[in-house]
């Protein structure tokens, strides 16, 4: 239970020699297990970001729209995403709660302002729970027919393939989410297991696809057809970079279960995302390289599952595709467990319905039950817009995108101004747990932060940008076309209305 809510200036409290003091500085009880070592959170980030499941989800709506110029998109987004992932391993450092991006932000701006962030960043994560879960579609019937468990044809923008997605994303689901009630030791055992699997699996897909290509990487430099010319394919194939590349702050996310955070989640922050980052961009490299052929139409449709049982054989290539299974399966439960304690950091401050359920954590397992259930639930039955159409598939999937890097910007924004103001400097007497000074931007803080809320500002107006090409490319489903615009409108607008709610029920009291 909280103390103290959020305030509108939070000062740096002075380090704690011990982890639950640590948190009583910040006005809060020890509850969740501080279990997790350095690994286990860079896991917690990695997992999220997962470059298996999202490459392998998205490679196709990259190369559909940009072809193989959309690469060059890669390192732009890498770039962007480093520099806001700069900042909040400065914040991580200073502010090592559940809730990151809430807490951040409530404390950098005021707790209305917090409160929305947080409110956004949630529901864009049960989006992405929804998404991650849907990418089974991409690996499972390749491996095996079998696995089509609703006849027809598999593709994901097929009717049978989309319904087929939500179904294989249910199972999924129920399964995190009971595994996100167990234990948190259990988690991030079968979290830092299936990392390993997916590092050494990715690794192996990169030598075997750079040894088996057919092309020089010049190719990368022709849109293939590409109707909307190098700008428009690199906009639109930046979808697939953009994906890939979120979900870093869970490290912070994690940082009451972490043991020295103010030290671990700055590095893991970053570490995680340099190494998805370049991880990704070779897979994506190696897939155009080695694809049997660049305009068959298979690489627009299938993508990479069409690479590696192309290329590689099919022994081979299915193999390599089990372990992609267990990656998208990671990933959807660390995305599962961040929205989790983003729900419980909200709740403990009571600002969720139901707050009291939402903030108990179970003494013995460690873990915030209802959270876990409520984002379960509430993911499952967004997979059920792949029964009504298989558009649903990337309107869910740029959606949360878009939502997330909304949410980011609602950190980085205050954090500007902060600096602006010479009120976020650098303290000289604040150390982490090793006696080490906070990680700190220095004296390009304010160039750092400058050019990563520009770059979210912009990525977020042009993942949101309600192109028909993309989003209703079968013409006939406006509501898809506008998707993550009225979905992000509806989310702040019910926010709102609680909020209003809220403060009326409090007045009256």
């Amino acid at each position: 239970m909280s103390v103290t809510a959020p305030t509108d200036v939070l000062p740096d409290p002075p380090v704690p020699a011990e982890s639950g003091s640590l948190l009583q500085e910040f006005g809060y009880r020890q509850e969740l297990h501080r279990s997790l070592g350095r690994y286990a959170s860079f896991a917690a980030g990695f997992s999220f970001i997962s470059v298996l499941t999202t490459v392998f989800q998205f490679f196709a709506v990259g190369y559909s729209f940009g072809g193989p110029v959309f690469f060059w998109a890669w390192p732009a987004v890498l770039i962007g995403q480093l520099l806001v992932a700069a900042c909040f391993a400065e914040l991580a450092a200073r502010y090592p709660i559940s809730g990151a991006i809430y807490q951040w932000s409530s404390r950098l701006s005021n707790l209305t302002f917090g409160w929305f962030a947080g409110w956004i960043m949630v529901i864009g994560q049960i989006v992405v729970v929804a998404a991650a879960a849907l990418a089974l579609q991409m690996v499972m019937p390749p491996i095996w027919s079998g696995f089509q468990l609703i006849g027809g044809d598999p593709a994901p923008l097929s009717l049978t393939g989309a319904t087929n997605a939500a179904l294989l994303g249910t199972i999924l689901l129920v399964l995190t989410t009971l595994v996100n009630i167990v234990d948190n030791r259990v988690m991030s055992i079968i979290n830092r297991i299936g990392v390993t699997a997916e590092i050494i699996g990715a690794a192996l897909i990169v030598v075997l696809l750079l040894t088996h290509s057919e092309r020089t990487p010049s190719v990368t430099f022709h849109t293939g057809g590409a109707g909307t010319g190098v700008f428009g394919a690199l906009l639109v194939g930046s979808f697939t970079a953009a994906y890939v590349m979120i979900g870093f702050d869970s490290a912070g996310e994690m940082s009451e279960e972490t043991r020295d955070p103010r030290r671990t989640a700055p590095r893991t922050i970053l570490s995680a995302l340099g190494a998805a980052g370049l991880l990704g961009g070779l897979l994506v490299l190696g897939g155009l390289l080695a694809a049997p052929s660049l305009t068959d139409g298979h690489l627009a449709v299938d993508g990479m599952s069409y690479v590696l049982t192309s290329s590689l054989g099919d022994g081979v290539g299915r193999a390599l595709l089990v372990d992609v299974v267990i990656a998208i399966a990671v990933a959807t439960l660390a995305v599962q467990t961040a929205a989790c304690r983003m729900l419980f950091s909200m709740a403990r401050d009571g600002q969720l319905p139901c707050s009291a359920l939402l903030s108990k954590v179970n003494a013995r397992t460690g873990m915030p039950t209802a959270p876990a259930v409520v984002v379960g639930v509430l993911s499952a039955a967004l997979l059920l817009l792949n029964f009504a159409s298989p558009d649903a598939f990337l309107a869910i999937g740029t959606t949360c995108i878009v939502m997330l890097y909304l949410a980011y910007s609602m950190v980085t924004g205050p954090l500007l101004v902060r600096r602006l103001r010479g009120t976020f400097a650098a303290r000289t007497d604040a150390v982490d747990e090793t006696g080490r000074p906070l990680f700190s931007l220095g004296r390009w803080g304010i160039a750092v932060n400058a050019l990563a809320l520009l770059y979210g500002l912009t990525m977020t107006v042009n993942l949101a940008w309600p192109r028909a090409a993309v989003y209703d490319p079968a013409g006939g489903h406006w509501y898809f076309q506008w998707f993550t615009v009225l979905f992000l409108t509806a989310t702040v607008l019910v926010g709102a209305a609680y909020r209003v709610y809220r403060s009326r029920s409090v007045s009256l009291r």
